[in-house]
């Protein structure tokens, strides 16, 4: 039996699947290759897709001391606390409002509803954060401003609408309550869209720079976007890196690496959600 010959329209997608991957691809590779190469070489020939002259200096630069490891430990700690946190109140606003329980389940719709369509404002913002609430210089100045957004909290109300209602009366019928049905039925059964929204979280705080620039001030407590935010917006920034007065600093190439480091952990968590991820966002997208 002959093979089943591809479609015009497969062909073009695979076409153009192809050109987009090596359009996300190359400028990461490029980016790897400008960290190994040395600075007069990147300043004399610019990037290119291979080391031309093979340079660690720029990592040795970035792990000799505690500048990197402490953004480090901050980025860490605010990703894994913040989408902890950020996935607990998602999911329990979400089940709320999936519910449509008389007397609360409008109310928290409209109040999760309101920020996507206006905001509070960035003074005001800072006042409570750091006035009434007394983040200035915590981890939880950056992570509480960025803990429920809107829109994955109706993503997860989809989600949760589409789960067979027999199973929550079945449930009810045999005594359990909400928060039982919602903790041994509804959670189980929502992993995939728990691990796109998850992801979804954890990128978003990796990669916040804005939060921390505002409140937090102590330079050990920086994460790792905001120190290479503040090397390429300055390069006398580079001077808490240990080693640089006594050299020539090899700006480009610090950057470079800098961005590799940066990325790579948050890159590295996709493959653990990857199972999940097209199939949690066809759930959360199906409405229900």
């Amino acid at each position: 039996m002959s093979g089943k010959k591809l479609e015009p329209f497969t062909i073009v997608s695979i076409i153009g699947v192809s050109f987009a991957v090596l359009a996300c691809a190359i400028p990461f590779w490029m980016i790897i290759s400008g960290s190994l190469t040395s600075e007069s070489e990147l300043a004399t020939t610019g990037y290119s897709l291979f080391p031309a002259a093979f340079d660690l200096t720029a990592y040795k630069m970035i792990f000799t001391g505690p500048a990197v490891l402490d953004a480090y430990f901050a980025s860490v700690f605010i990703t894994v606390v913040g989408t902890a946190l950020s996935l607990a109140v998602t999911s329990g606003l979400s089940w709320v409002i999936a519910r449509r329980l008389p007397g609360i389940s409008r109310p928290l719709t409209i109040f999760s509803y309101l920020p996507m369509l206006f905001s509070g404002g960035l003074v005001p913002l800072y006042l409570l954060v750091t006035q009434y609430l007394k983040l200035q210089n915590s981890y939880f100045s950056v992570i509480l401003p960025l803990l429920v957004m809107p829109f994955l909290v109706f993503v997860q109300v989809s989600a949760f609408r589409q789960l067979p209602e027999s199973i929550f009366e079945s449930a009810k019928i045999d005594g359990a309550g909400e928060l039982r049905i919602f903790f041994t039925i509804a959670i189980p059964l929502s992993k995939p869209i728990l691990a796109v929204v998850g992801l979804f979280y954890a990128v978003h705080y990796w990669n916040d720079w804005f939060m921390a620039l505002l409140f937090i001030d102590d330079v050990h407590k920086f994460p790792l976007p905001l120190v290479l935010q503040n090397l390429i917006s300055n390069i006398s920034f580079t001077q808490m890196l240990p080693q640089l007065a006594e050299a020539a600093t090899p700006v480009y190439q610090l950057r470079l690496a800098l961005t590799t480091v940066a990325i790579g952990p948050i890159l590295l968590a996709y493959p653990f959600a990857q199972r999940y991820f097209v199939k949690g966002i066809t759930l959360g997208a199906t409405k229900g």
